[in-house]
């Protein structure tokens, strides 16, 4: 995963999502659920790459931080709850696309349950 439309279409395969632009600044994209309108991955661009804001759990959360120097405290958000993943070829794909979808689960409307996107 290397630019903003590979980011988009993985979280798209995602069950029941949608890209929005709420801002004035067209450089944040935000991948929210439709049941629920909640945000699972903030996407923009940031010193030179594409950024990916991703919810997780706590152990999870500094994992991630201490295994790669690409993955740091999220840009704008809560730094307790989010990381933000630096699209700069350091981080897996897979190891990606499981924080996505970990996000994905986390902020998903409770109740709701799908293996689509795994």
């Amino acid at each position: 995963m290397k630019t903003r439309e590979d980011a988009i279409h993985y979280c798209l395969k995602l069950e029941n999502t949608y890209e929005d632009y709420p801002f004035k600044d067209k450089n944040w994209t935000l991948m929210r659920h439709i049941e629920n309108k909640k945000v699972f991955a903030w996407i923009f661009e940031r010193n030179g790459h594409i950024w990916i804001n991703v919810k997780c759990e706590n152990g999870w959360l500094d994992f991630y931080r201490r295994k790669y120097h690409a993955v740091v405290p999220a840009y704008h958000l809560n730094k307790e709850h989010w990381n933000s993943v630096i699209l700069d070829g350091t981080v897996p794909e897979e190891e990606i696309c499981d924080m996505i979808r970990q996000s994905y689960h986390l902020t998903k409307k409770k109740g709701i349950q799908s293996n689509r996107g795994r």
